[in-house]
């Protein structure tokens, strides 16, 4: 008999539920190998040059692999290649592959069902990236790519057009998997529904918005520190109920393993506001967080003519006039951490959490009184734009303004309607968030590049800074990761100086599972690395 959960939920939803209820021991021991989560946003493909989004990211991640991966720690380690040289000042890489790595069975490869992966593999799949026809979201990856090539079997070459130390992390990323041609080619767009890859895990089942079911490929290359092959998981089975709140039911009623995130239908009922697992769930839930690569902040479009937003002293008000502690506490059960550094968040080197704003309500007013004297504008007001799933906060944030002496009016629009119009400099000021691509701060530092400046580039607030240039372009071409830190801190310091941002939290990865769930980890790219994980009794 499983084990019952304590709950308060929902008064259990209407109904009268026995949460767990008695099965035979087969059952037990079969559901002892399957991993159960629900993806509520859904999955659009398989085909890993199109995993974009996170829920496309984690269910590819168990069916391809790349050149190289990352670990717990955003180490970036061997995977189908078992090493690698950089030469020629740091723009050639050249990969040596393994020789037992193997595609999953499928017909088409012939009398033994499968094939062994090569250099020509990799070659064919980084084609399809630059395929303008396929117009995979993932070419991006390439864009500082000179050439490419299969030397032989089993030496895989790049070339680069100038130093780029951050590259191999941008290796990690799915869209640099590797897929069979001849697979590829048979189902054209239909590999979407019919993946072949290298994972610990292949594809059996998919019925679309209902069920997706992965099973073991027991081919797979990896072992774990014993030597035992992995993975240790017999099937995945992903469901697709639509919203958070039926979700998590599920989980307590013990139908999935774990779910991620917090959302605030049931926030309350699971953690406190400190953000410390509620005693009602310790005996049967584990609670894991940590730092998690996505910055939450407020923008000022600097080529705006509304004066109030081309006033330096306004700009440092705001980031000064509210507690960011206090947002965090009663917004979000004290999960995340409050943006009292720069633009780059925990868990990055170059992250610096005394180069920020902190709460200094008394030096805001000041700034406010002074703004006044100095233009005549004696009721100083701004707009803030957001979507209805961040309009908490910015009422937050607008009533602690008020106080200081500025008027915010706070305009709600859909997410699609405030992504064209800030790519479009249609917004004074607006919320925004930036989720890392790859696990370096250049790709944070890049959204304040002048040459990145919106609709062509990330630069959404349209920055600029001669100096803040000349040290990211000197930072491509720095190879010692500790001073390049170091320029990392200072470009972010420039930033915050000019304020053209108002950094408001440092997301945290937040994941609850059974008990039985064991060695899920947690990574501050909040991927889903199921490869080691057990279930025990």
């Amino acid at each position: 008999m499983q084990k019952p959960i304590k709950t308060l939920l929902f008064s259990l939803l209407i109904f009268s539920i026995t949460l767990f209820s008695c099965s035979s021991k087969n059952n037990k021991n079969n559901d002892l190998l399957v991993f159960r989560y629900n993806e509520h946003k859904n999955i659009s493909s398989l085909d890993p040059a199109f995993s974009k989004d996170l829920a496309d990211i984690w269910a590819t991640h168990q069916l391809f692999n790349g050149l190289v991966q990352m670990d717990d720690q955003l180490n970036v380690m061997p995977c189908i290649a078992k090493n690698w040289v950089v030469t020629d000042s740091a723009k050639t890489y050249s990969f040596t592959l393994r020789k037992d790595v193997y595609f999953h069975k499928h017909y088409l490869f012939g009398k033994d069902s499968t094939r062994t992966v090569n250099a020509s593999d990799f070659e064919y799949s980084f084609n399809r990236l630059k395929d303008e026809k396929l117009a995979s979201p993932g070419s991006w990856v390439l864009k500082k790519v000179e050439s490419y090539a299969a030397l032989n079997d089993s030496t895989f070459q790049i070339k680069l057009k100038q130093p780029f130390p951050a590259f191999l992390g941008l290796l990690t990323m799915k869209y640099c998997s590797v897929v069979p041609k001849e697979i590829v080619e048979h189902y054209g767009s239909d590999f979407r529904s019919n993946p072949i890859g290298t994972g610990p895990f292949k594809f059996k089942r998919w019925e679309e918005n209902v069920k997706l079911v992965f099973r073991r490929n027991n081919n797979y290359f990896e072992t774990d520190e014993k030597g035992e092959q992995l993975p240790y998981l017999e099937a995945i089975a992903i469901t697709f109920l639509p919203d958070k709140q039926s979700e998590f039911l599920q989980f307590a009623q013990g139908n999935i393993d774990f779910v991620s995130g917090l959302d605030a239908s049931y926030k309350d009922e699971i953690l406190t506001a400190e953000g410390k697992l509620r005693e009602l769930y310790a005996d049967d839930v584990n609670m894991i967080r940590g730092p998690y690569l996505n910055t939450e902040y407020l923008a000022f479009f600097m080529e705006t003519e509304v004066e109030e937003i081309q006033a330096l002293k306004l700009r440092q008000a705001i980031n000064l006039g509210f507690d960011r502690t206090k947002m965090i506490t009663y917004l979000r059960n004290g999960i995340g951490i409050p943006a009292t550094g720069g633009f780059i968040p925990k868990g990055l080197p170059g992250f610096d959490d005394t180069i920020g704003f902190t709460y200094q309500p008394e030096k805001a007013k000041q700034l406010v009184l002074e703004f006044k004297s100095e233009t005549g504008i004696q009721k100083p007001e701004v707009t803030l734009t957001t979507t209805s799933n961040y309009l908490s906060f910015c009422e937050f944030i607008q009533r602690e303004i008020q106080k200081i002496g500025i008027n915010v009016n706070v305009d709600v629009i859909p997410a699609s309607s405030l992504k064209d119009a800030k790519a479009n400099g249609q917004l004074d000021f607006f919320r925004a968030s930036w989720i890392a691509d790859y696990p370096d701060a250049e790709n944070y530092l890049s959204l304040y590049y002048s040459k990145n400046f919106a609709p062509n580039g990330p630069n959404y607030t349209h920055y600029s800074s001669s100096e803040f240039d000349k040290m990211y372009e000197a930072s491509y071409l720095e190879i010692n990761p500790e001073a390049r830190a170091e320029l990392y801190t200072k470009m972010d310091a420039l930033i915050i100086n000019r304020a053209p941002i108002v950094p408001m939290f440092y997301d945290e990865v937040v994941r609850f599972t059974r008990k039985e769930v064991k060695d899920l980890g947690i990574n501050a790219t909040n991927l889903l690395e199921l490869k080691k994980v057990k279930k025990t009794e």
